[in-house]
């Protein structure tokens, strides 16, 4: 049986796949900054709508202790989304994804170092290769 955990991983690399191109082809004649605007506002709804049926109130973690983790979070994903669509919009979409692709090997020793996950060798071989092909790539 596969895990969840696997399967929504695969929807989310299908659906995020399709995001640069996407966007490359809407910020030809729209500017990055109101690319991330209305994508992200189309994301609010969606995701509110999710919110809406799955009946998930909000209130409650307005004051939860992690909530500052997630204002955190917001701030660096809207730094990130905006230095990301204005890259996608002055460079090829075969550059600049792979560099802002390394984000999964910060993340993963981020996750190893401060997170305390375990260390191995196939994690250290799979950054390392991460990496040289992300190098690669963006030669």
């Amino acid at each position: 049986m596969v895990r969840r955990y696997l399967a929504l991983s695969l929807v989310a690399f299908v659906a995020y796949s399709l995001v640069a191109p996407v966007m490359k082809i809407a910020m030809e004649s729209i500017p990055s900054t109101m690319a991330v605007f209305l994508s992200n506002f189309v994301m609010l709804v969606f995701v509110g709508g999710v919110l809406v049926y799955r009946e998930i109130p909000v209130r409650p973690y307005l004051n939860h202790p992690k909530t500052p983790y997630i204002a955190g979070w917001g701030i660096t994903l809207a730094v990130g989304l905006l230095a990301y669509y204005r890259a996608l919009e002055l460079g090829p979409v075969s550059v600049v994804v792979p560099i802002y692709g390394l984000f999964i090997a910060l993340s993963s020793v981020i996750g190893i170092v401060f997170l305390e996950e375990s260390l191995t060798a196939r994690k250290v071989a799979g950054i390392g290769f991460a990496l040289l092909a992300i190098v690669l790539m963006s030669l």
